[in-house]
């Protein structure tokens, strides 16, 4: 029975964020280091090397398009048609030609960030996804309401970008007086709530799949004790639908990372158009 909990704790630990790795007994185990009094944890770690895997891709990419030759090899041209997929189907109809080039670099980056880190949650004992945790979406989602909020106020102004929130309607004196206060405080409501759903969202759905594959997974181990034909049944089973589930995962990290950027162009595109 021992052995069955402590194997449902690994299961468990690819789910969660921990300051520690466990890795295969033959490489044995490790905690991350506390530094004054800050402990790194697994998506901590995962996020520095998303950074440097960015950095280390697109800063070279840059040099070679900024030289005005033509950029060549299998790598960079890849990477040359998903961005310019994103600009020129997402971006530019999203928020318009005009604006579009200004917030084109931060959803990049956003779109970048958030695959890299899903990929990464997909790699054997590197944890969960730091999509998974909800200090990394709110965030993420943080950002998009701030470059959101102050694009808006310097292209209108500060009371013209919050007052620009209310629809401009026809209405007569006494109708108005009533009527726009509660239009404009459920903007501002709706605002903040298309916000908190956009960092929700990502997370149910980068956890609930790990969690799934995990807990499949835990089925071998509650069978461990019985016979091996019954044993033997259920590994086949779960290994055949985890690397189906798995499958299934690495089309929805590029979809998650997708749907996070179109509608943070959405949102962006509205502040930038006002009704």
């Amino acid at each position: 029975m021992s052995g069955e909990l402590v194997d449902m704790e690994e299961l468990a630990e690819h789910v969660s964020d921990t300051s520690s790795y466990r890795l295969p007994e033959f490489i044995g185990s490790f905690d991350l280091p506390t530094i004054s009094n800050f402990t790194l944890t697994k998506s901590m770690v995962v996020e520095l090397a998303v950074a440097f895997l960015m950095i280390a891709l697109f800063v070279p990419l840059a040099s070679k398009i900024k030289s005005g030759k033509p950029v060549r090899g299998r790598l960079w041209n890849l990477l040359e048609v998903f961005l310019l997929y994103l600009r020129n189907e997402v971006i530019i109809p999203s928020i318009g030609k005009k604006d579009a080039d200004r917030f084109t670099p931060f959803l990049w980056t956003l779109f970048f960030f958030i695959l890299f880190c899903n990929l990464f949650g997909l790699l054997p004992w590197f944890g969960a996804s730091p999509t998974g945790s909800l200090a990394t979406t709110a965030v993420l989602a943080l950002s998009v309401f701030v470059v959101l909020v102050f694009s808006g106020m310097k292209k209108f102004g500060v009371v013209g970008f919050w007052t620009g929130q209310v629809p401009k309607m026809e209405l007569p004196f006494i109708l108005a007086i009533f009527l726009k206060p509660m239009l404009f405080v459920i903007e501002i409501a709706g605002l903040f709530i298309k916000h908190v759903v956009l960092a929700i969202r990502l997370l149910a759905n980068m956890f609930a799949g790990h969690l799934v594959i995990a807990v499949i997974m835990g089925f071998i181990s509650a069978v461990a004790t019985e016979n091996v034909l019954l044993w033997s049944g259920v590994t086949i089973a779960s290994v055949l639908l985890c690397v189906a589930l798995y499958m299934l995962e690495l089309f929805v990290a590029f979809l998650q990372a997708y749907i996070f950027m179109f509608l943070a162009s959405i949102f962006i595109g509205l502040a930038q158009h006002q009704h």
